[in-house]
């Protein structure tokens, strides 16, 4: 695929109806470039990810990375965990995101790619699970649920790493926020169109 066809131009033109956001195969052909443009830091979180687990997936263990993707943070993850032989699990409820991950590297035989949603995964022997901007897709009713799944299926010594938007109490801190993302989007090459037309999709 060329460098133009891979960049994120799913909201370029005016759409006349926005639908709601979809990891379908439209984004999943360019979902490196529209994370590594709309996540300020994204390169640094997968840095991080990739050292939590040098440090603390244990040996015989399993890790669950929680709405995968394209499986970049797994990969790091299974690179970084070698030593410790874990079993990973990698979930994502989008069958173009699963497609494309399973074609990362077929020989490693410790990775599964698992098209589920992740409230249904129980979890289970964990020492490292990874949610990397995945609970904001979820009703907010389900998400303390999610987290309890979590915490009782981690082994002891095992972490949560979590990456999330969040809220603030008050809302002129929100909208200054705001004012910043869009900037820093901007700044990345995406239009007012393009901006205006994502946020509405996601918010539908």
């Amino acid at each position: 695929m060329s460098q133009d066809a891979s960049r994120d131009r799913v909201f370029a033109r005016s759409l006349k109806e926005i639908k709601a956001f979809e990891f379908d195969e439209s984004v999943a052909d360019v979902f490196h470039d529209m994370i590594s443009r709309s996540v300020p830091g994204y390169p640094l979180l997968l840095r991080l990810t990739g050292l939590f687990a040098g440090i603390f997936i244990q040996p015989n263990s399993r890790v669950y990375d929680l709405g995968c993707s394209l499986g970049e943070a797994t990969t790091i993850i299974a690179s970084q965990s070698a030593h410790s032989k874990p079993e990973i699990i990698a979930i994502d409820n989008s069958p173009a995101m699963i497609e494309k991950c399973r074609q990362i590297d077929p020989a490693r035989s410790n990775i599964e790619w698992r098209c589920d949603d992740v409230r249904n995964i129980r979890i289970e022997n964990a020492s490292m699970v990874v949610l990397n901007l995945t609970l904001q897709f979820l009703p907010p009713d389900d998400r303390v649920e999610m987290l309890e799944n979590i915490v009782q299926g981690l082994n002891p010594g095992g972490i949560l790493f979590m990456s999330e938007k969040v809220v603030f109490e008050q809302e002129s801190e929100n909208k200054r926020m705001v004012q910043l993302y869009q900037a820093f989007k901007k700044s990345m090459g995406y239009s007012d169109l393009e901006i205006s037309q994502k946020r509405t999709a996601l918010e539908n």
